[in-house]
C-alpha cells in the first residue's frame, strides 16, 4: 500500500461543550484555563492532564475542589501563573475529540488553546496525520460542532517549530512595530498588555513561546553550519 504524504493542519472548533468544571471556569472572573497541555486516557474513561491557569490560583483551588468531576489535582506556580495536574472522573467532548483523532492516526500538536467568545468557547489546536485522516476525523465531528480550517500544508521537520499561530505573528508583528525588540526597548510588556487586552504576565509567557519557536527554528535551519566559526570579530 502507497504511503500517503504526512500534513498538519490548524484547526479552531466552536460549540464544544463544556464539562461543568469548565463552565465554572468560565464564568470566574478571577482565573481562566488557558490552555492544555496534556490529556491522556488512563483507566476506565479517566484522563491525566496538564492545564496552563492564569489568575487567582486559590480560587482555581477552590473550583478544583468543588469539582465531582476532579479525582485528585495539584496546582504549582506563584504571581498569577499556574499549572494544574489534574486526575480526572470526566472530561466530557475533549475526550471524545482524542478519541476521534486517535481513531484516526492523528497527532496532536499541544497545546489545546482555549478562548472564551461571544459565541462560546473556541478550541484552537494543530494536528499532524496524513490528509486522509484529518478528512476523516472533521467528517467525524459531532453535530453542532463548528470546524474552521485555518492552514494546512505538508508537514516538514522543521515545521513544528517554525510555524507561528495568527495570534502569535499578529503580537510578534505588534512587539516589533512599537518598538519592544530595539535597544533601548520603547515600550514595555505592560504597555503591549494594554493594547492587547491581557495581564503582563500572560504577554511576557506568551512571547517567551514566540521567541522560543523563533529561535529553535533558527538552532534547527543552522544545526549543519560548519564548527570553528570565528567567534571574535566585530559583530
Amino acid at each position: 500500500m502507497a504511503s500517503e504524504t504526512l500534513r498538519y493542519a490548524t484547526l479552531t472548533l466552536t460549540g464544544v461543550v463544556r464539562t461543568p468544571m469548565g463552565r465554572r471556569f468560565d464564568r470566574s472572573p478571577a482565573v481562566e484555563i488557558e490552555s492544555i497541555r496534556y490529556l491522556g486516557p488512563v483507566e476506565d474513561g479517566q484522563h491525566v492532564g496538564l492545564s496552563e491557569l492564569a489568575g487567582d490560583l486559590d480560587t482555581a483551588r477552590e473550583l478544583l475542589t468543588a469539582s465531582d468531576e476532579v479525582l485528585r489535582y495539584d496546582i504549582a506556580g506563584t504571581d498569577g501563573r499556574g499549572i494544574v495536574y489534574g486526575y480526572y472522573r470526566n472530561v466530557g467532548p475533549i475526550g471524545e475529540l482524542l478519541d476521534l483523532l486517535y481513531r484516526n492516526d492523528i497527532v496532536l500538536d499541544w497545546p489545546i488553546d482555549y478562548r472564551e467568545t461571544a459565541n462560546g468557547p473556541r478550541m484552537r489546536f494543530t494536528v499532524i496525520g496524513t490528509e486522509t485522516g484529518i478528512q476523516e476525523a472533521a467528517d467525524g465531528l459531532p453535530d453542532g460542532i463548528g470546524l474552521a480550517v485555518e492552514r494546512i500544508g505538508r508537514f516538514e521537520t522543521s515545521t513544528e517549530s517554525t510555524l507561528l499561530t495568527d495570534e502569535q505573528a499578529a503580537l510578534l508583528a505588534l512587539a516589533i512595530d512599537e518598538g519592544y525588540y530595539e535597544v533601548p526597548r520603547e515600550t514595555t510588556q505592560r504597555e503591549l498588555a494594554d493594547r492587547v487586552g491581557v495581564t503582563a504576565g500572560t504577554i511576557g509567557d506568551r512571547l517567551q513561546r514566540i521567541e522560543r519557536r523563533v529561535m529553535t527554528a533558527y538552532a534547527n535551519d543552522h544545526a549543519t553550519a560548519p564548527t570553528g566559526t570565528d567567534r571574535g570579530g566585530s559583530g
